[in-house]
């Protein structure tokens, strides 16, 4: 990652879509578009979508990027300027990668540096948003709209050092150096809500704003009951039509154990499908909720009376490419030597792996004994109560890891990007994860963080982390999360006006 600072030329990318060029000056005979350039897609794919844009008579096209949170921003260019952004790339200002949960930015960017020493993050200057072709889908909510994920890139081709996709391409080409792919399978649980008031008053205006106001679509505690699943149906089904739309492997919808809380399950897939998947997913759940009057959130634990923590399970195995064959797979056991020493990589980094999983400080609320959440690093077969859960059988094609650790709001190239690389390691360094734990509450194991301050600090003290991500990303990341950490502390809790008000 060091590489990423202090490198780029002193000169601002082309505006939006190749601005202040004559228009017939882009992919004229003889030129080189800065795509073809810098090899970041073939001509075969752009004349793809191009053609399928025209086909479907579309009138605009959503550019999306994945900011550091794994939230979806970008820009809505006219169909008309698609050849012109595939080409040249869309102009993004760089201030939306150094951006805190609140939208506030929290690096000096009028500095020397931009506060990074990155001369490409000065006077938030632009960065190029280049769209993926065969990310390319149609949006079935929103008429005559495509959409394409993108990818930034700095004037001089490299993608941006704090582009957390470009970070799990990054381990994902690690594992391919040793002979593995990585294959991820997302469950993933939700609150769903009737939208009451969006509290869109101008009083309610901030950064960030009111909350809505919501009401419950069932109440009581009753898990995977078919009364329940009915009474979610009509509000089920919309988001199911629309994600099948997408063409996203959707596997299950289920009634989770709270009020209120539903969990959707996918088919395993390559890494970066795996995220890629999960980021327009949640985008489209709340999109689509929205346009029907629901609220869908997948913050952890809101604070609504009675509902439950949601978490973020992910399945998680190696394939040799060799072979192709499950490198999980025991001979005569459930797990292989290569899945053992994998297993205890992630065990043996999990307190510094922690923020990539639970980035938020509401996250940590999670983490309580006897819940179906963990509450330290352990692992067992086919136990909820563990850190990592072994799934399948001696032989079983479908063995699997599967960390229950994350929240929904992870973003999910660091939450994907962090399980390879701490398993790889513990494949290096053939680490012990020790016996699987039938009692995970009671047994003697390493505690999760208690919250996001000790998981940062945790993060900064691990030199494999630094090793692996490089201390530059670290020290970007860590100051994200410090700053939104200091606006909580900065505010006056009900709690805190409940508890002192009157007595003292």
């Amino acid at each position: 990652m060091a590489r990423g600072r202090g490198t780029a030329p002193r000169r601002r990318p082309l505006g939006p879509a190749g601005a202040g060029r004559s228009p017939g000056a882009i992919g004229t005979p003889g030129e080189v578009s800065f795509s073809e350039r810098h090899g970041l897609h073939s001509t075969a794919a752009r004349a793809e979508v191009l053609a399928r844009i025209t086909a479907e008579n579309l009138g605009v096209i959503r550019l999306a990027y994945p900011d550091q949170h794994g939230i979806l921003r970008g820009k809505t260019i006219m169909a008309s300027e698609a050849a012109r952004a595939l080409s040249e790339g869309v102009a993004m200002t760089t201030t939306l990668l150094l951006k805190d949960t609140s939208h506030r930015t929290v690096f000096p960017v009028f500095t020397a540096g931009g506060g990074l020493g990155d001369r490409a993050l000065e006077g938030a200057a632009d960065v190029l948003l280049i769209p993926d072709p065969a990310s390319f889908k149609l949006l079935p909510w929103a008429p005559h709209t495509g959409w394409m994920l993108c990818e930034a890139h700095f004037a001089d081709g490299r993608i941006a050092p704090y582009s957390t996709r470009g970070i799990l391409k990054r381990q994902l080409e690690c594992a391919e150096a040793q002979g593995f792919d990585f294959i991820a399978g997302i469950e993933v649980e939700f609150h769903l809500f009737k939208l009451l008031d969006p509290k869109l008053a101008p009083e309610d205006a901030g950064q960030p704003g009111t909350p809505p106001e919501v009401a419950l679509l069932t109440q009581g505690y009753n898990y995977l009951t078919e009364l329940k699943y009915d009474q979610l149906d009509p509000a089920l089904e919309i988001l199911r039509r629309e994600v099948q739309a997408l063409g996203l492997p959707l596997r299950s919808m289920e009634v989770e154990y709270g009020p209120s809380q539903v969990e959707f399950t996918f088919q395993a897939l390559g890494g970066l499908a795996s995220a890629d998947l999960m980021v327009l997913f949640r985008s489209a759940v709340k999109q689509v909720a929205r346009r029907h009057g629901y609220h869908a959130t997948f913050m952890c634990r809101p604070r609504i009376p009675n509902v439950m923590s949601s978490g973020w399970h992910l399945h998680q195995s190696l394939v040799c490419r060799a072979t192709g064959r499950n490198a999980f797979i025991g001979e005569g056991r459930l797990l292989s030597d290569t899945a053992m020493h994998y297993l205890g990589g992630l065990l043996h980094h999990a307190r510094a792996a922690a923020v990539f999983a639970t980035p938020t400080i509401n996250g940590y609320r999670r983490y309580r004994p006897y819940s179906l959440a963990p509450d330290r690093a352990i692992w067992g077969v086919d136990n909820r109560g563990v850190m990592v859960r072994a799934l399948g059988t001696p032989g079983d094609a479908a063995t699997r890891l599967e960390n229950r650790v994350g929240e929904p709001a992870a973003n999910p190239y660091l939450y994907l990007a962090s399980q390879l690389a701490f398993g790889l390691e513990g494949i290096a360094q053939q680490r012990d994860p020790g016996p699987s734990a039938d009692t995970p509450y009671e047994t003697q194991a390493p505690m999760l963080p208690r919250s996001l301050a000790e998981a940062l600090d945790a993060l900064e003290a691990s030199e494999a982390a630094a090793a692996i991500f490089g201390r530059p990303f670290l020290d970007y990341l860590l100051r994200i999360k410090r700053a939104e950490i200091a606006r909580f502390e900065a505010e006056v809790t009900a709690w805190e006006h409940r508890e002192y008000f009157e007595i003292f």
